[in-house]
């Protein structure tokens, strides 16, 4: 067995199996060999499903040798965050009160990705309820970035960006409200995708006429997480956002031609706080690119109002699943979910009348936005990665800025949009750390952003300077890591306030 495997894409490794190159069970125990070596330096992948998981591909094995028919991502070991229930595996939620919950059965996107071959390796990493932009949780700990181990890979689906950065596994999920995937797939260096509402339903949804909150693919590439998608695509009658996409566009991937693209580049879409270093760092990779299209611009959207609307409308979720959490289990809650029930407590009926109003005119100014473009192309993060014991960012550019979720704009305003977005690698940023782009694309065209998420990866590679950054696997040994440890700032709930 050889774990050099594992740097193959989950395409290449679905066609090995198909073919019988390599067997399902060797690429499942080259993945646990990679946990089991790694993971105690990063703390990624929290609950693991290793017996069952080496049933099912033993199981996968035979299935290609009896000639059986595949599914797209049969044999393909598939890390699940841990905001998503797995039947017969421990769902914590990142929450204490939740640590020792075993659901009785998948939820319905684990059960597509089943179906479709996928064999759940493990779940991976989030904070309490997927709130705080980082991925830490007084259940399991601090997952940390494979760069630097002292620093957040932000979150909240930050042990699936951990998994898919150092090869664990080829394929992980995420959940995105305000950057949840987006922002940890550009600190740790890999390519996560934020669906339109409804492209991948969602049945057990409370809100389910809220667009904001999604799951959606991550992958170490835009071609491996559109395979992904495909899986996860799929009309449903109990999720009133529904969309009834086919899953071919996403198997069969089609070939942007980027020279007859048109694209605006925005540094900071004119409404949302970016640092200085970053938005440096953006002009500089966008001239190396722009020659790549048929036009590129500098253009900034029209999107006002955004920290009130997103933040307005993001308590809504909270007031109705949380408040009554925290009435019961404050002393085992941490900060992040007892700001955001705080938060809730303080905004009126008029204050949510005024935000849906608003976010209804950012989607119709972002139509008249994209009627001149193909792409919008922005920083996938406003700040380059801090010490993971910090749960957020601060400031930016000397400002204080005004909740703990704040350094998330440049993601959330995307998510007013509705739009689809795909963050890739553009090598290394201003603090050496991993640098992502946000492409955003048209109004519901899911496939047509991961295309050209695609195409954009295939011109990066020939460049050094954009090709995706790897982390040193051979240096994480010998580092000193903050894997697992709980920060002080989890249990200061004295200073909860602070943060709003």
């Amino acid at each position: 067995m050889s774990t050099d495997l594992l740097s193959h894409t989950a395409r290449q490794l679905r066609s090995l199996i198909g073919s019988k190159a390599i067997s399902p069970v060797e690429l499942f125990d080259a993945s646990i060999a990679r946990i089991e070596k790694l993971d105690p330096k990063l703390n990624a992948v929290v609950a693991r499903d290793f017996a069952r998981g080496r049933k099912a591909a033993a199981a996968a094995e035979d299935a290609v040798m009896n000639g059986e028919p595949l599914g797209p991502l049969h044999g393909l070991p598939v890390g699940v965050k841990d905001l998503t229930e797995t039947g017969g595996l421990t769902t914590t939620f990142g929450s204490l009160v939740h640590k020792d919950h075993v659901p009785a059965k998948d939820d319905p996107i684990v059960a597509k990705i089943r179906a479709a071959g996928g064999i759940i390796i493990g779940k991976t990493n989030t904070p309490e309820f997927g709130a705080g932009a980082n991925t830490v949780n007084r259940v399991y700990g601090a997952t940390v970035n494979p760069f630097d181990p002292e620093l957040s890979c932000a979150g909240s689906s930050g042990g699936s960006a951990v998994a898919l950065a150092t090869d664990m596994m080829p394929l992980a999920t995420g959940s995105d409200l305000g950057g949840s995937l987006r922002t940890p797939a550009s600190f740790c260096g890999v390519v996560g995708h934020r669906p339109s509402p409804g492209a991948v339903t969602h049945d057990t949804r409370r809100h389910g006429w809220s667009p904001h909150f999604v799951e959606g693919p991550m992958a170490r590439n835009a071609e491996d997480a559109a395979l992904l998608m495909a899986a996860m695509v799929g009309t449903s009658a109990k999720d009133p956002l529904s969309l009834d996409l086919s899953p071919d566009p996403f198997v069969n991937l089609a070939t942007t031609d980027l020279s007859t693209l048109r694209v605006a580049f925005s540094a900071d879409l004119g409404a949302v706080p970016v640092s200085k270093d970053v938005q440096e760092a953006f002009r500089k990779k966008t001239a190396k690119i722009a020659p790549l299209f048929a036009s590129a611009e500098w253009i900034d959207p029209k999107i006002e109002g955004v920290n009130f609307t997103f933040e307005t409308l993001r308590a809504v979720g909270f007031a109705d699943t949380l408040t009554d959490y925290i009435g019961r289990h404050r002393d085992l809650a941490g900060p992040n979910v007892i700001a955001n029930t705080e938060l809730a407590k303080r905004v009126s009926v008029a204050d949510v009348a005024r935000a849906h109003a608003q976010q209804t005119e950012i989607v119709r100014n972002f139509q008249a936005f994209f009627a001149d473009i193909d792409l919008l192309i922005c920083p996938a993060a406003s700040a380059v990665p801090f010490p993971v014991e910090q749960l957020f960012v601060s400031h930016i550019n000397g400002e204080k800025l005004d909740t703990y979720i704040t350094w998330c704009a440049i993601a959330s305003a995307i998510t007013l949009t509705t739009h689809p977005a795909t963050v890739i690698p553009a090598g290394l940023g201003p603090s050496g750390m991993p640098f992502g782009l946000q492409i955003v694309g048209k109004y519901r065209d899911d496939a047509g952003t991961l295309s050209a998420a695609a195409a954009l990866e295939a011109a990066f590679a020939e460049d050094a300077e954009l090709q995706r950054p790897l982390p040193d696997l051979a240096g994480l040994q010998k580092r000193t890591s903050s894997a697992g440890k709980i920060p002080p700032a989890l249990t200061a709930h004295v200073k909860t306030m602070e943060l709003l």
